[in-house]
């Protein structure tokens, strides 16, 4: 293998290794508290001027501080590695709402700040696309069940093999061997200019004199 190739290689084994690593986390919880009941509000006279400010209700801190613990426990269980910062996560849900008139968007908020705060799943629920992925009735036992894992994508990139169809012709780049910032914007899903259906402009042939 050549030393270019052999740089591609070693570029792309992160990825590898995220995805065989953290596969997936499967969760489990009771109906968290609606984005009506999650947050409270209170005036308080600050600089002598009336305001009003947010608080946590008691109903959703109780669910917040048992649901980050069960987090916890699980996502060490089930043998989980946060990802960085720039690796989007999916998060599909099925919900067991115990009537009819219930909507999944007013259930979202508070069950994902809860895992963002036990600080093992991922650093900031910003790279997580949430899906509905099933709604049911159940008044006996009205619960959630979250599955979390690895986006296909890559970035701009529909997948690993695009990615690294793409970084191939990168190779023969004279930007290439200079970390360049195309790529590297490319790969966490920055839109740029210089890249045009899927063909990057800038591109300089490192052979060429």
């Amino acid at each position: 293998m050549n030393e270019a190739l052999w740089e591609t290689a070693l570029r792309c084994l992160p990825i590898l290794l995220c995805e065989v690593i953290m596969i997936e986390l499967k969760l489990h919880s009771v109906m968290p508290p609606s984005v009506n009941h999650y947050l409270g509000h209170r005036g308080v006279i600050k600089s002598g001027r009336p305001v009003s400010v947010s608080y946590c209700t008691n109903e959703a801190a109780k669910y917040k501080k048992e649901f980050t613990e069960y987090v916890a426990h699980e996502a060490e269980a089930q043998g989980w590695v946060k990802p960085e910062k720039t690796k989007h996560l999916y998060a599909d849900a099925v919900f067991y709402f115990p009537r009819i008139d219930m909507d999944t968007n007013n259930y979202w908020k508070c069950l994902l700040d809860a895992i963002t705060d036990s600080g093992v799943v991922w650093e900031d629920d910003n790279i997580v696309c949430e899906r509905a992925q099933g709604i049911y009735y159940d008044t006996d036992n009205p619960h959630v069940d979250i599955r979390i894992y690895p986006v296909d994508y890559i970035g701009i990139f529909n997948d690993l093999p695009h990615l690294e169809k793409f970084e191939s012709r990168c190779i023969g780049c004279n930007r290439y061997k200079r970390n360049c910032s195309i790529l590297n914007n490319a790969k966490i899903g920055k839109i740029q200019k210089e890249i045009t259906d899927g063909v990057c402009e800038k591109f300089k042939d490192a052979v060429k004199k």
